[in-house]
Parts: C-alpha cells; sequence; structure tokens
C-alpha cells in the first residue's frame, strides 16, 4: 500500500516533517497526499507561501478549489493563536479525516521566537493526539536554518522525502521535549525593576500596578488589558493552587515591557503548559492558555523551586 493512502487508511494522527530542497522534491511529496485526500474526498487545508500554492493550484487543475489555502505569513503569525486556529478548522476531526500542510515562516524570526515554534511543533502532538488527522509540515531546506531542521526531527514522530515515509530516529515525545537552555535559570531583570508582592488580598493593587505600568510604556488600552488580565489569572492560579503568594517584577528591555510572576510553591506539572486549552472539567490550567493566546511571549521556568512565568508584550 502507497503511504499517503496508508496513512488515511490508520484513522488516526500522523505528525509528518517533509523537508524538500527544490520545487519539484515539494510536488513529490505533497501531491501524493493531497491527491488521496481528494479522492477519499477528507477535508485539506495547505498554508505555504503564495508561489507553492500557484504551483499546487496549477498541478491540481479543477480540483484546486476543493482545497482550501491560506498565505503563511498571515497564518503563522504567533505560535499558540496559530495553533488554536488548527484547533478550531480541525475541530469537527471526531467524525472527518483532515489534511493539514502547513509550512511556518522561519527567515528573520529572532530566535528565541524560533524556539516558540519549534515548541509549537511538539505542542501539536498533544493538540491532536488520537485525531484522524495527517500534518504534512514542510521545511524548504534552501531557506531554513540547520538548526530548525534538526530540532524539527525531535518534534515529528515521522518524516517523508524522497525515499518514503519513515519513522523520525531523534523523535522526543512532547512529555520530554526540551530545548538546549530551558533547564537554565532567567536571566536576572534589571534593579530598575518595579516588584510587588501579593497574597490573596493584594491581587486588585497587583493588577493596578500593571495597567500603571503598561500605561506608562506606552501599550493601548487593548493591549493593557490583555497584559493585565494575564498577570491577574497566573497570580490567582499562584493564590489558589500554588504556594499562596508570589510577586511580580515589572520592567523595560528595549522594545518590551515584561512582567514575571513568581511563585514560590508552584510547579508545572503538564508537557509545554498553555498552549493547549484545558479540559472543560479542569479546574486549572486556564491562566497560561489565556495569556499564550494574549501575550505576545510567555515563558517558563522552574528553578530553586520557585517557577516564573514572563510574560512579553511589544511596546509601539
Amino acid at each position: 500500500m502507497q503511504p499517503e493512502r496508508a496513512l488515511f487508511r490508520s484513522g488516526s494522527f500522523a505528525h509528518i516533517a517533509a523537508p524538500y530542497g527544490s520545487d519539484e522534491s515539494y510536488l513529490r511529496l505533497v501531491l501524493p497526499l493531497v491527491g488521496e485526500a481528494l479522492r477519499e474526498g477528507h477535508d485539506i487545508l495547505v498554508v505555504t507561501g503564495q508561489p507553492m500554492l500557484d504551483l499546487l493550484a496549477e498541478m491540481l487543475g479543477e480540483d484546486a478549489a476543493r482545497v482550501d489555502r491560506r498565505l503563511k505569513t498571515t497564518w503563522y503569525t504567533h505560535p499558540a493563536r496559530t495553533l488554536t486556529a488548527y484547533h478550531e478548522y480541525a475541530e469537527p476531526w471526531a467524525k472527518r479525516q483532515t489534511l493539514l500542510v502547513g509550512e511556518p515562516v522561519w527567515l528573520g524570526r529572532k530566535e528565541r521566537d524560533i524556539r516558540e515554534w519549534i515548541r509549537y511543533e511538539a505542542a501539536i502532538n498533544l493538540a491532536f493526539a488520537d485525531a484522524p488527522i495527517v500534518a504534512l509540515c514542510l521545511y524548504d531546506e534552501r531557506a531554513t536554518p540547520p538548526q530548525v531542521l534538526e530540532d524539527a526531527m525531535r518534534a515529528h514522530p515521522w518524516t517523508l522525502n524522497g525515499n518514503g515515509l519513515d519513522l523520525s530516529r531523534g523523535y522526543v515525545p512532547p512529555q520530554h521535549f526540551l530545548l538546549s537552555g530551558d533547564e537554565l535559570p532567567f536571566p536576572e531583570p534589571p534593579p530598575s525593576r518595579v516588584v510587588v508582592a501579593f497574597t490573596p488580598r493584594d491581587l486588585g493593587r497587583v493588577r493596578q500596578v500593571v495597567a500603571a505600568a503598561g500605561e506608562g510604556a506606552g501599550l493601548d488600552r487593548d493591549t493593557v488589558g490583555s497584559l493585565v488580565l494575564s498577570v491577574s489569572e497566573i497570580a490567582a492560579n499562584t493564590v489558589e493552587h500554588g504556594g499562596g503568594s508570589g510577586s511580580v517584577a515589572i520592567w523595560t528591555a528595549g522594545s518590551e515591557l515584561i512582567c514575571e510572576i513568581a511563585d514560590p510553591g508552584g510547579r508545572l506539572d503538564l508537557p509545554l503548559p498553555g498552549f493547549l486549552p484545558p479540559r472543560p472539567e479542569s479546574p486549572r490550567g486556564y491562566g497560561l492558555w489565556i495569556s499564550r493566546q494574549l501575550c505576545d511571549l510567555v515563558e517558563t521556568r522552574h528553578t530553586a523551586g520557585v517557577l516564573r512565568v514572563r510574560l512579553h508584550m511589544i511596546l509601539p
């Protein structure tokens, strides 16, 4: 049986890295999967650059109208929001097989943003576990940094190349997925930071201080509201489920406003926390998920017995 047919007949989730080095190899990887999905009547979403979308449409002819095609520059804008968009797109997966073909944007991104996109790739394994979805992630070897390709193999259970489908030898399950440096403490904040300690009675004051800092840094009203909500949710989690008290530190660094919530009794029980929405019955997990949706970057560290969550907002 051909690899693409076997993938769809399995009815379970398959997350595949597909490096390619030319337009011809792109077509050799993508066309068989798209063709099989069309024959089987599956939902198909392809997200890549305009030249590749045009090339695929040319090869598909009239069938191109049956493929949902999106530009990667407008789809891959923020890891957590993109994961939510994919999740919403494939929400009816319990009833329909779906093919997702995506190619994230790597060029021009900062190293820390690239790391978040790699974590996003690892989180996909949790987001769609047991779902009848085939997710093919494209990597143009002509434009993708070598380190990204290396880390991508660790985030995908399968690889697809000119020789066919194969298990990824470097794959690391999301429960154990770490990037180099993830175990290290955060860099120390500057002495000019504003620090507010809090207990359950102080959450209102925390919100006031964060709002004032955001307004003073020049953030607009909506962004200030998003930051206040994010800090408030995580601080409330600290009070209810962590050590019962903590602190918030606020400072500016370059073009960002950063808020760090420190929880001396906190811990993270789930891998890649906050990338996935909590289950409806779960009493925990909303704070980090909301924060990842609202903030430009969310970082977590658990060192020396203290859980630290850093929220970043880009200044205008």
